[in-house]
């Protein structure tokens, strides 16, 4: 038996978001400063700026996690690969190379308690099964329930990726459970788009993820050439169909 002390009681530690087995833990202030840090360290925290961890209680299940983000586990938890056999191996390698994720993720699961590396990025948790296929920008994936499975996704075209600005292939997830991200912003700054066979159009590189039903396009702002040019925007990013687009203020 494992008892873990002076974390949910420590006044400084405050769970900020809970789903599933998964909790989102954030430290109000860095009391780990000495003089000279010590000013940089509180205007930090009062912008937002502070350190975040997520805990994985484990109860009989599992969780798949990006290389090198564990921390601790206490309990009867063990690590395995994530892998079905050596074609799933070299499929998984393949797909590294082209989406930018660790090609082997370990996977916990057991009995017990699983704490992630802590980030300065703000953490989401999504419902795989809310998005008919969920797909990723790039870095932004942490852990998931081990049920997701995971695949890499092509762009229908190559100018979707050329002038959309974003890569020829995605990471996908499919299934039921919950997905851990890593995002660039807080979720109160994400904007979410709800589709219903009608289509959004994206000046830039902001959408983070995007259900895998809608189509993603590149096309020109206006209807003609002169039009786009007038416009400013020359070519722009264009989901259609029906789904959810999570999209950040910045790129």
């Amino acid at each position: 038996m494992v008892k873990c002390k002076n974390l949910f009681e420590n006044k400084n530690i405050e769970v900020i978001e809970s789903k599933g087995d998964v909790k989102v833990i954030e430290y109000k202030k860095d009391l780990s400063v000495n003089t000279t840090s010590a000013m940089t360290a509180y205007f930090a925290s009062e912008m937002n700026v502070r350190r975040r961890q997520v805990l994985i209680e484990l109860n009989g299940n599992a969780y798949t996690i990006s290389a090198g983000a564990m921390q601790w586990t206490a309990g009867a938890v063990s690590m395995g690969a994530d892998v079905k056999g050596f074609g799933d191996l070299l499929g998984k390698a393949l797909s590294s190379k082209v989406t930018k994720e660790s090609a082997i993720k370990p996977k916990y699961q057991g009995n017990g308690l699983l704490m992630l590396e802590p980030t300065y990025k703000h953490i989401l948790l999504e419902e795989v099964s809310e998005w008919d296929g969920m797909v990723l920008d790039d870095g932004l994936f942490l852990a998931c329930d081990s049920r997701i499975q995971q695949k890499v996704v092509a762009r229908t075209n190559l100018s979707s990726a050329v002038l959309g600005k974003e890569g020829l292939f995605n990471l996908c997830l499919k299934g039921q459970g919950i997905a851990v991200l890593e995002s660039p912003v807080p979720r109160d700054e994400l904007i979410e788009f709800v589709l219903e066979n009608d289509e959004v159009r994206i000046d830039g590189n902001f959408a983070i993820a995007w259900s895998n039903s809608l189509e993603f396009r590149v096309e020109k702002s206006g209807k003609s050439l002169i039009g786009s040019a007038v416009s400013g925007e020359g070519f722009v990013n264009v989901y259609r169909g029906t789904g959810k687009i999570l999209m950040a203020p910045i790129a």
